[in-house]
């Protein structure tokens, strides 16, 4: 929640057109709205959809298929642990297992207090 801008269709709108014209707009345009407002609202979409001329589809499934894009505004504190093959070979399940038990959330979840996102991540490229 820190330095995050409360939901505005104008600065979304803002954010939409100061990257359309960029190779490829679609990423670009949501990595800028996620860093804006914490995460990639719903009314959003259509909104680039329209600005791309894409169908709110193809939006839709490109916020949906990269997993770093969030659907909700994260706690304070995002806390990321993989869950590819390599690393769940290297005990990443027990860890999970032990931070989500330590810190009272699930894994993709925020705590009710707002302070901790934990967030499964597919290769950090860290595991060796």
């Amino acid at each position: 929640m820190v330095g995050y801008e409360s939901w505005s269709a104008e600065r979304a709108s803002e954010i939409i057109s100061s990257h359309r014209h960029m190779d490829g707009a679609a990423m670009p345009i949501l990595h800028a709205i996620q860093e804006t407002f914490g995460f990639v609202p719903e009314p959003v979409v259509p909104m680039i959809a329209e600005s791309l001329n894409l169908s709110r589809a193809e939006m839709h499934g490109v916020v949906t298929f990269y997993h770093d894009f969030r659907r909700e505004l994260p706690g304070r504190h995002i806390i990321k642990l993989c869950a590819a093959e390599a690393c769940q070979s290297m005990g990443s399940d027990k860890l999970a297992e032990y931070a989500q038990e330590r810190l009272g959330v699930a894994m993709g979840e925020t705590s009710p207090d707002g302070r901790v996102t934990l967030e499964p991540i597919y290769c950090l490229g860290l595991c060796a």
